[in-house]
């Protein structure tokens, strides 16, 4: 089920969670094809990449695996984009990657959540999307959590976690990430 704003709410033991649990599966035959090749086979990497989420990507996308998602469906990414090692992303909602982004190594890009509550914690999941902007950077080791905007020519300083949007033209970082300066063009 999903609303206007690209929220999604999987409810468990239904005809969605059924489908869900079928692009895992598919995800999970497909990412250790994909993690066996190396950086100098980039052509293959970007044709396995491409089979996962269902887009030709632009001769100028590299991936340097290990790569990890839970579905690869709900990934959409622009061109001349580069992500680094180890990187995973959780596509239960909608994954935008914009243009000339760089995606540095154990980054962790999830849309998905459990209810806080106990009662509801394993009723379903809920998936936010996330927005990353023209010409991003976002360093090492950093989590975006479901929901964020990051906007264009941002930069994400290394071992941060955003769990609100980030404006354009700014550098952001911390748990969680905040404002440390403007960025001049």
């Amino acid at each position: 089920m999903s609303n206007g704003d690209g929220i999604r709410i999987i409810p468990t033991r239904s005809p969605e969670s059924a489908a869900f649990v079928a692009d895992v599966e598919r995800a999970m035959a497909l990412t250790p094809v994909l993690n066996r090749l190396t950086y100098a086979d980039a052509d293959k990497v970007r044709a396995l990449f491409g089979e996962l989420t269902g887009q030709t990507l632009d001769e100028r996308f590299r991936l340097i695996p290990p790569f990890y998602t839970d579905t690869g469906r709900n990934i959409r990414v622009g061109e001349r984009v580069f992500i680094n090692q180890n990187c995973t992303i959780y596509d239960l909602a909608e994954v935008r990657i914009g243009d000339d982004v760089m995606i540095g190594p154990n980054v962790s890009l999830i849309t998905s959540a459990h209810p806080v509550s106990p009662s509801e914690r394993r009723a379903y999941l809920i998936g936010k999307p996330i927005t990353i902007g023209r010409n991003v950077w976002i360093a090492a080791g950093v989590t975006v959590i479901g929901g964020v905007t990051i906007g264009e020519n941002s930069v994400i300083s290394a071992g941060s976690v955003v769990t609100r949007d980030v404006p354009p033209n700014t550098l952001v970082g911390g748990n969680p990430a905040r404002l440390i300066r403007d960025i001049e063009g």
